[in-house]
């Protein structure tokens, strides 16, 4: 699994601990009680999709402004989904953004998403199987 090859290991950027820790558990836990373990996975792909097309968006941001949005959104979707590491990296870019700083280690926040993304498909898949 993913997560067992993941776990453990830094990026070259250093972004986490572990995979397991990137994820919170008890948030993704709520998120399933609140819409039923069978909309999870739809609910999942949907948060997903939105936040995919912002990912590859903010490469291309040229502004303060543009870029403390996205990162907003991400933000929200990232707290909703329980990607606590991604969401605190996003938090702190929409700080510095905030400020007129556009220096945000882009390749960091992607990175991070990913890895976000192949954690919780992993968890979630582990949840269902048992």
């Amino acid at each position: 699994a993913i997560t067992a090859h993941l776990a453990g290991k830094q990026t070259t950027r250093g972004l986490h601990r572990s995979v397991k820790a990137m994820i919170d558990w008890t948030r993704v836990n709520e998120l399933r009680d609140e819409i039923g373990a069978d909309n999870l996975e739809e609910v999942v792909a949907m948060f997903l999709d939105e936040a995919d097309e912002v990912i590859a968006r903010i490469t291309q941001n040229d502004s303060a402004a543009s870029l403390e949005a996205d990162l907003h959104f991400l933000k929200g979707a990232a707290l909703n989904l329980g990607f606590a590491e991604f969401a605190v990296l996003c938090q702190n870019g929409e700080r510095q953004a905030a400020l007129g700083q556009v220096g945000l280690d882009i390749a960091a926040v992607q990175d991070c998403y990913a890895l976000s993304k192949s954690a919780l498909s992993d968890g979630i898949m582990a949840q269902n199987a048992a």
